[in-house]
């Protein structure tokens, strides 16, 4: 069982690297390095889907994760916060029902269980959709992607503004993970240089060992922003999306048999993104964009 996260990306030095911006990083400090960023939407401006009858439902209990941030951990008081947990709010007030909505945590080994011994009704942790998961599961429509991008070391000779100019520049990634196999198919010119952990990559873009490097967005976009970066690096071209590589996306997983919920849900995600609500949450975790 896969969480939805790659293999550079390391969720205890996230949570603690997070954790430490939010502290000392206020909202104006962090909109003023760089324009409001978009998220893209997923379901068509002009697309309505029917909203199901819910007037039955005695309570709608979601189950995540607390070691997954900025989309769930736990805040300075000891409370669920995050992204998902949000989300799962406004699914709630969007579907008027959140009396009825119920938000908890579990060690992400026992999510899966859950859920299929009917302890919860959805798990919203970021689990990676797969063929074995389908046959099990059913989910609901993607909210959010986590794409690729690559970032450069600014003193680096690349002369352009496009990820065709690295034909030939050395570009760092980390070995044997998502990244690296795509790295290898879309953009085979470039010299990739394995390394085997994120914390190497990046120590070696800070120190000029190579002039780029490829990587998921959310890490990237913190770190690019952050001391550990020494301003040494920016995002270069991108968003790379692939379902190939990256999966289907973030998703809410139900039981397969849950069809009302299941397009409750998918309503509830369609009416959010329409309305802005959705921007709204992303805005609040991910001040620096992924895309």
């Amino acid at each position: 069982m896969v969480q939805f996260k790659l293999a550079s990306l390391n969720l205890k030095g996230l949570c603690s690297f997070w954790l430490c911006l939010v502290v000392c990083f206020c909202p104006l400090s962090l909109f003023a390095q760089q324009a409001a960023p978009s998220l893209p939407l997923l379901f068509d401006s002009r697309e309505r889907l029917a909203k199901p009858d819910l007037s039955s439902l005695v309570r709608l209990r979601f189950l995540t994760t607390i070691d997954f941030p900025p989309f769930n951990f736990t805040d300075q008081n000891g409370k669920l916060a995050g992204f998902n947990i949000d989300l799962a709010r406004e699914i709630c007030n969007e579907l008027e029902i959140a009396s009825k909505c119920q938000i908890q945590a579990l060690p992400f080994v026992d999510l899966n269980a859950a859920l299929a011994a009917s302890q919860g009704d959805a798990v919203i942790a970021g689990i990676a959709v797969s063929e074995e998961l389908r046959r099990q599961f059913a989910f609901s429509r993607p909210y959010l992607m986590l794409p690729a991008r690559f970032v450069r070391n600014l003193k680096a000779p690349i002369k352009g503004e496009d990820a065709s100019v690295l034909a030939d520049h050395s570009v760092g990634v980390v070995n044997k993970t998502a990244h690296e196999a795509m790295l290898s198919a879309y953009f085979p010119t470039v010299k990739l240089v394995p390394f085997d952990s994120k914390d190497a990559l990046l120590v070696a873009l800070r120190e000029g060992k190579v002039e780029a490097a490829f990587a998921d967005s959310l890490q990237l976009s913190f770190w690019v922003s952050s001391q550990a970066s020494a301003k040494c690096c920016a995002l270069f071209d991108g968003p790379y999306l692939s379902e190939q590589f990256l999966g289907e996306g973030m998703t809410i997983m139900l039981r397969q048999k849950d069809d009302v919920l299941t397009a409750a849900l998918d309503h509830a995600l369609a009416a959010l993104s329409r309305s802005g609500r959705l921007q709204e949450i992303y805005l609040r975790y991910f001040p620096y964009g992924l895309y």
